[in-house]
C-alpha cells in the first residue's frame, strides 16, 4: 500500500525525535541514595524486606512513566485521503476512544489519569486507528497539565493530518485534589479543545460530545 511520510524538517516535531534519556549507573546509585534519605525523613522503615528496594523500584517507576520525552518516529506515518470530496467531506468523524491514560502532574508530581477521546475529519491524509491512542499516550507519559495535554494531542493531530477539523475531550482524577488540598474524591475535571470544522459547527461539536457518550444536558 502506497503511504507518505511527513518530511522531518518541516518544522519542529518533538513527537517524532528520539531522546534515549541516558542515567548512567553512578547517577542511579546517587538518585537512590536521594530516595532513601527522603522516604526515611517521611517515616518509611527502609530496613524491611518490602522495602529496602523501595527508593530503585520509585525511580524505576518514575522513568517508566515519563517514556514520552523520547518520541515516537511511528506518530508521523499518514495514508491517503478517504476524502472525495462530496457534500458530507467535512461532516464525517472518525472518533477514537475512551483511551485510557496516566500523566504525572508536574505541579506535585501526582497522577492524574482518566480516558481521552479523539476525533477527525479527514482531509488529505488519515492515520491509523491505532496511532491515535499512541499519541495520547505519547504526550501523556510526561510531566504535564490536563490542559496541556489537550492542546498537545488536538494541535499535533491536526499538523500531521491536515485534517478538516480535530476534537479532543479529556475527562481524568487527579490526585493532588484527592490526596492532598481539598481531599475531594469525587471531582473529576474534563477539557475540550477543538480545530478547524469543530469550532465553527456547533452540530459537529455536540455530534462528538454524544459520540463520547458526554451528557449535553
Amino acid at each position: 500500500m502506497s503511504f507518505f511520510r511527513l518530511e522531518a524538517d518541516e518544522t519542529d516535531r518533538s513527537w517524532e525525535r528520539l531522546h534515549p534519556r541516558d542515567i548512567s549507573d553512578e547517577q542511579w546509585r546517587r538518585f537512590e541514595g536521594h530516595m532513601e534519605e527522603i522516604f526515611g525523613a517521611m517515616g518509611m522503615d527502609l530496613g524491611t524486606p518490602g522495602t529496602e528496594r523501595t527508593p530503585a523500584r520509585f525511580l524505576r517507576a518514575l522513568f517508566d512513566a515519563t517514556a514520552g520525552y523520547e518520541g515516537d518516529p511511528k506518530l508521523v506515518t499518514a495514508f491517503p485521503t478517504e476524502c472525495l470530496g462530496g457534500p458530507d467531506c467535512r461532516l464525517s468523524q472518525v472518533i477514537e476512544g475512551p483511551v485510557t491514560f496516566y500523566s504525572l502532574c508536574e505541579h506535585h508530581a501526582l497522577p492524574f489519569f482518566g480516558h481521552a477521546y479523539v476525533g477527525y475529519i479527514a482531509h488529505d491524509r488519515i492515520i491509523g486507528i491505532s496511532k491515535l491512542t499512541r499519541l495520547v499516550r505519547l504526550f501523556a507519559c510526561r510531566f504535564s497539565v490536563q490542559e496541556r495535554l489537550g492542546h498537545e494531542v488536538v494541535s499535533t493531530l491536526e499538523e500531521i493530518l491536515n485534517a478538516h477539523g480535530v476534537a479532543v475531550y479529556l475527562d481524568a482524577a487527579h490526585m493532588c485534589t484527592q490526596m492532598r488540598g481539598v481531599r475531594d474524591s469525587e471531582t473529576r475535571t474534563k477539557t475540550s479543545f477543538w480545530r478547524g470544522a469543530y469550532e465553527d459547527n456547533p452540530e459537529l461539536r455536540a455530534e462528538f460530545l454524544r459520540m463520547c457518550g458526554v451528557g449535553l444536558g
